[in-house]
């Protein structure tokens, strides 16, 4: 195992910058046209840690799943309310960010990705936690909606690693410059 983890973004968004409808809805996502998996089988590969915030944790619970969709990997959720300490498949953080995540990446172990949503993403750009960002955009404007990127004074500069197009999906991997 590599001992250089990276924090990784892998996130769809519509075209207009939203990650889900404003009833945190996806359908628009499942509508447009892709190739096999677009890309997550070989991401989700390079990955053994996953973070995500309690809001895109309870979107997955209540879709009903028959199983955990990550039981092969390592699942923290950050939350700001009460919760058990551990699932079966998670273990919830209440900790500041910043030092969780630094010490996460002491440990030995493959990247680590972040998963969503938005307020989990804000305070991981506010204290430059992400290494690199891979963005799939879907060709679809929805106009309204929970936005990928809050409004911020933080300015975050980027390096185009990558581009690969899935049929009407286009991923765009970028290098966080801290």
């Amino acid at each position: 195992m590599k001992q250089d983890r990276k924090v990784v973004l892998f996130i769809a968004m519509s075209l207009d910058g939203y990650i889900a409808a404003k009833d945190e809805s996806l359908d628009w996502l499942f509508k447009v046209d892709g190739v096999g998996d677009n890309g997550f089988s070989d991401f989700y590969e390079t990955i053994d840690t996953l973070i995500m915030g309690k809001r895109t944790y309870d979107w997955l619970v209540d879709q009903r799943l028959t199983e955990f969709p990550y039981q092969d990997k390592t699942c923290y959720v950050f939350t700001r309310s009460v919760t058990p300490k551990r699932t079966e498949d998670v273990m919830f953080v209440q900790e500041n960010v910043s030092d969780f995540i630094n010490d996460l990446r002491k440990q030995s172990g493959m990247n680590i990705w972040l998963v969503g949503g938005g307020d989990l993403l804000y305070s991981f750009i506010q204290e430059n936690l992400i290494d690199e960002m891979m963005i799939t955009i879907a060709p679809t404007i929805i106009g309204n909606g929970i936005p990928l990127f809050k409004k911020s004074n933080n300015q975050v500069n980027l390096t185009l690693i990558d581009t690969k197009q899935y049929n009407q999906f286009i991923t765009l991997h970028y290098k966080v410059n801290n």
